[in-house]
């Protein structure tokens, strides 16, 4: 029987960004794409979270708006994930990307974020939500997948999370 591992203590942004990661490649996506669409699914959830606070300058708000405005133009193709419609671009490689600053993001930059977040344990975190993301059709991953994470962020307190908490397969 394997030792029972105590739970990862993290922050919520990079469980967010693995899970979406996680949901995305669940859904055909190559890794690079995933990791660009997790990134995405993660900033836009904590600038929401933001302007919910106050915490978001008018500035910041005029630029989001601005944004916005522009993800309406009927030429940007999106992604759905998640319920968010990620605006994507055509990577040299021929994948799609998140949209960063007018240009394919990079994959790099998350994966050593996660990295640097989960640690020595980001094994055990991927294979765990790995296991949820497998139990549920695609489909239906992707419809109730923010869902998910939400039950498994709430049963842990505070600003930081434990993946493994309450029974669940993150947190």
């Amino acid at each position: 029987m394997a030792p029972h591992l105590p739970p990862i203590r993290i922050n919520r942004a990079p469980v967010l960004t693995l899970w979406a990661t996680v949901v995305a490649e669940r859904l055909g996506y190559p890794p690079e794409t995933a990791l660009t669409l997790g990134r995405f699914v993660a900033g836009s959830s904590a600038r929401a979270k933001a302007r919910r606070l106050g915490i978001i300058e008018k500035t910041q708000e005029s630029e989001e708006r601005r944004a916005r405005a522009a993800e309406l133009k009927p030429r940007r193709q999106t992604v759905p994930l998640l319920g968010r419609d990620i605006p994507v671009l055509v990577a040299d490689d021929g994948t799609v990307r998140a949209e960063d600053d007018g240009k394919p993001a990079s994959g790099k930059s998350v994966q050593s974020y996660i990295g640097r977040a989960f640690g020595d344990r980001l094994a055990d975190a991927r294979a765990a939500m790995e296991a949820l993301a497998a139990s549920l059709p695609p489909e239906e991953l992707n419809r109730v997948g923010f869902r998910l994470y939400e039950r498994f962020r709430s049963g842990c307190a505070g600003e930081r999370t434990r993946v493994g908490c309450e029974g669940g397969v993150a947190g």
